[in-house]
């Protein structure tokens, strides 16, 4: 049994989801769009609208610096790691020492919610800081032909 890919319906579901977030000011912690989120809070966003039956890592600790363990929250939440680039995909970087930051891949940049500019954003363009990991909201496991 292997796991199967999201179709590209439920990619382009996420993307549209995290691009109506743009705009939405920036709260550590925050979840609603409407008072504020966090890079967490614009991920469970997006991938709750790409039909993840998870949710966002819980507990998470950003500022540790532990890309494994932020990881394996994410492979918990129902998400599989893929080496090719596709819009939708969720990505861990390392946006500064001991910092960790998610954002999602919009195609033509990434869609993240920025605490220095204090608000959700789409940049052009790769992410400006090392890519650690990407991970695909994954279907439930079907038997291969």
């Amino acid at each position: 049994m292997s796991a199967a890919i999201v179709p590209a319906a439920s990619a382009a579901a996420i993307v549209t989801a995290a691009r109506s977030a743009i705009g939405a000011r920036f709260r550590l912690h925050g979840r609603d769009p409407k008072t504020g989120l966090d890079c967490v809070g614009l991920v469970e966003l997006a991938l709750r609208a790409g039909g993840a039956k998870g949710h966002a890592p819980l507990g998470y600790a950003l500022r540790s610096g532990n890309a494994e363990a932020v990881g394996a929250m994410i492979a918990a939440a129902g998400l599989i790691a893929v080496a090719e680039a596709r819009a939708g995909d969720l990505l861990l970087c390392r946006a500064g020492p001991g910092q960790l930051h998610l954002v999602i891949d919009s195609g033509s940049g990434v869609i993240h919610a920025d605490a220095m500019l204090r608000r959700v954003v789409e940049r052009p363009g790769p992410p400006p800081w090392p890519v650690i990991g990407r991970w695909r909201v994954a279907e439930s496991e079907k038997e291969e032909e």
